[in-house]
């Protein structure tokens, strides 16, 4: 269960937008070739693939990096790269989704990648390009100079280490002292057999084998691994362990106690990547303020949509909230929103293949008029957006005596009803910027308008969306009830 769902899904639908994740650690580049399978080759008694599509995708630390732009954050990536194709296909990758990728090239070294070729949902066969032997000297003294030029900015710092060279002691021990001197949480993705060269941060977060291996704990013992680890904590002046328990859940250990929450049921095809979202989203939780009590069990739903996917692929934003939606009943202040939220909310509707019905107006004065304009439009889609005029907006288009009613107490009014899914506010006179940030499937309107009059009707038909009109109430309008209520009395 997630403690305080509702901050939760505030932060996934736009608080994370101005969050900056530094990720530091082994880049490499994940390609995949998908075929199918159905003889066996007469040269080796071994399965013949007919490849039918191919893919690249960033790994690593790069998919770390991925994960965080994909849940609405900014990530910047350093690490090593070699001077090769790799190095041109995965800057490629990173800047289409926004990663800020500073990778130091490195003559000496390929870029680390990975080929897996798979029959089906079947992984065949898996071929590594890469060396191990450290860098050269002037390799890291370029990665320590990109740190400190990057750490600045960064309200959380990552050490994705995949043991492929980057992540020395020295390395890592420059990062975690610049970052805790900054107050800036560090968290570590361990795969080295000891975890002293990660002393002093935040907090690591093994696997259960990765910890069973740093303590000498066996294995298959759960509690005498948990207390191992907790006896790391002090000795390596952590301030938390995070351990990853596959199907059971993610345990926080602390000195004196620890916790597990349990993971979220999925169908499991492929656990690539399910660490590197994990971490990737205890790092945004954290440097949002979140106790990491509250950030592991987000952990756990983010990598329960992860597994459920065949390959290394981050998880997007849109999925995560459409995960966590179901579970959270609104009450009608958070159905008022910002445009970024809305559109969080929107992409997450749209996630559910839910369709986005909007209608707008001032709203002051709620009549019955008002509540069938809103009833009828609800049942032209599954979501319905009001966006209502400004108090600004509402007297430069009524005058000075309007709004009767503030805007924050309109908006909450038109929340509480049944029908509304969302309420946005906006200044200008007419709402079509926000028409076109959100990309309604329906517009409606009033009686009083047509097709012609409506503004956004060509935008919305441009998309493949459509103008309803629907009838009005007859006799009532905000204008006769402030004329009825000023009526002198006899």
């Amino acid at each position: 269960m997630i403690q305080d769902l509702h901050r939760v899904v505030e932060l996934v639908e736009g608080g994370w937008r101005d969050t900056r994740i530094l990720v530091v650690g082994d880049i490499m580049l994940d390609r995949y070739i998908w075929g199918d399978v159905d003889r066996v080759s007469p040269e080796a008694p071994v399965p013949v693939v007919r490849a039918v599509h191919r893919t690249d995708q960033p790994g690593g630390a790069a998919n770390v990096a991925m994960n965080v732009t994909g849940l609405g954050a900014k990530a910047t990536l350093l690490g090593f790269c070699g001077e090769d194709a790799d190095r041109l296909r995965l800057e490629e990758c990173l800047e289409k989704t926004g990663v800020d990728a500073r990778m130091t090239c490195v003559a000496t070294h390929p870029t680390t990648s990975k080929l897996r070729i798979l029959g089906g949902r079947q992984q065949m066969l898996r071929l590594d390009v890469e060396r191990t032997d450290d860098y050269p000297s002037e390799a890291y003294d370029a990665l320590l100079a990109s740190v400190e030029s990057a750490i600045a900015d960064a309200h959380a710092v990552i050490l994705s280490d995949y043991a492929k060279g980057v992540l020395t002691e020295d390395v890592c021990q420059h990062v975690i002292q610049a970052a805790r001197s900054r107050g800036i949480p560090v968290l570590v993705d361990p795969k080295q057999r000891s975890f002293v060269r990660y002393r002093g941060a935040t907090t690591i977060c093994p696997n259960l084998h990765e910890l069973s291996t740093a303590t000498g704990a066996v294995a298959k013992e759960l509690d005498a691994i948990l207390t191992a680890g907790q006896d790391l904590i002090a000795n390596l002046n952590l301030d938390y362990l995070t351990v990853t328990l596959s199907e059971k859940g993610i345990a926080v250990l602390r000195q004196d106690s620890h916790t597990i929450s349990p993971a979220v049921a999925r169908q499991v095809f492929d656990v690539s990547g399910a660490g590197d979202t994990v971490i990737a989203t205890l790092a945004l939780a954290l440097a949002s303020g979140l106790e990491i009590e509250s950030a592991v069990p987000l952990a756990n739903v983010a990598a329960g949509i992860v597994v459920s996917k065949v390959g290394t692929v981050p998880v997007q934003r849109e999925e995560l909230l459409t995960t966590l939606m179901p579970e959270i009943e609104l009450q009608a202040e958070e159905k008022v929103l910002t445009l970024d939220r809305l559109k969080g909310r929107v992409s997450a509707w749209r996630s559910a293949g839910q369709s986005v019905v909007f209608t707008n107006g001032c709203f002051d004065l709620l009549h019955i008029g008002h509540i069938t304009l809103l009833e009828d439009a609800r049942r032209e889609g599954d979501r319905l957006i009001v966006a209502i005029n400004s108090d600004a907006s509402v007297s430069g288009l009524k005058g000075p005596s309007r709004p009767i009613v503030g805007e924050k107490e309109r908006g909450r009014v038109l929340a509480a009803l049944a029908a509304v899914d969302a309420v946005v506010v906006f200044d200008e006179p007419t709402p079509l910027k926000l028409i076109e940030a959100v990309r309604p499937d329906v517009i409606v309107k009033g009686g009083d308008y047509n097709e012609e009059t409506v503004v956004g009707a060509r935008e919305v038909r441009s998309w493949g969306g459509r103008v309803k009109i629907v009838p009005t109430v007859e006799g009532f309008s905000t204008t006769r009830l402030i004329a009825k209520a000023t009526e002198p009395v006899c």
